[in-house]
């Protein structure tokens, strides 16, 4: 059984999920797969991709579910934000496991920006890239980008974070703990799936 992560640097949920896939990697191969929220978005018809900014409330709730996880969680200083930039560098950097660790702690756990190739010159750095501007912004990261993207909108996905395990997708607010479940009870456990989930 093998399982595939698509994730965006541009929510915090995917950021809180990663705790929960470094579990799962211990049970079975996951692979990581950075795709744009943007995208989606706009293949949804959402005429607006980019929110203006985010509700007290809604930054409250993240960031009790961040306590009460027992992750170490700072918004970076602009969000909103655009994060074709970080999306690329990890892609540059093999979309390994490294490289999603690096950048998300870079965001999320450091609070730092990550909009554009100044910000992340020094993550980039870290991941053995000797030209961090020349590599995000490589023709062949941003078709790679735009590929997996694709790709995800082609079997289902409609959000990030999102598990696919076999022809299944897990995403929403309890998809953690439904993905947990399934794998608890094995694949008949067609009850316990979910496609449509919620924030």
């Amino acid at each position: 059984m093998e399982a595939h992560w698509y994730f965006d640097f541009s929510t915090p949920f995917s950021y809180l999920q990663l705790g929960k896939v470094r579990e799962w990697r211990a049970r079975m191969p996951v692979t990581p797969v950075p795709i744009s929220t943007r995208a989606l978005l706009r293949y949804q018809h959402d005429s607006k991709p980019d929110a203006a900014g985010i509700s007290e409330s809604a930054t409250r709730f993240i960031k009790w579910r961040a306590k009460t996880a027992g992750v170490a969680l700072q918004f970076p200083p602009t969000y909103p934000f655009n994060a074709a930039a970080a999306l690329r560098l990890c892609i540059a950097a093999g979309s390994s496991w490294p490289a999603v660790e690096a950048i998300f702690g870079h965001i999320w756990r450091d609070g730092r920006d990550a909009a554009s190739t100044p910000d992340l010159i020094d993550v980039g750095a870290s991941l053995g890239l000797s030209d961090v501007d020349a590599a995000i912004k490589a023709v062949e990261t941003g078709t790679q980008l735009r590929l997996n993207t694709e790709s995800a909108i082609a079997i289902g996905v409609r959000s990030a974070p999102c598990v696919r395990v076999g022809s299944e997708l897990f995403w929403g607010s309890d998809a953690s703990q439904r993905l947990d479940e399934w794998l608890a009870h094995g694949a008949g456990a067609s009850d316990l799936r979910l496609k449509v989930g919620w924030y």
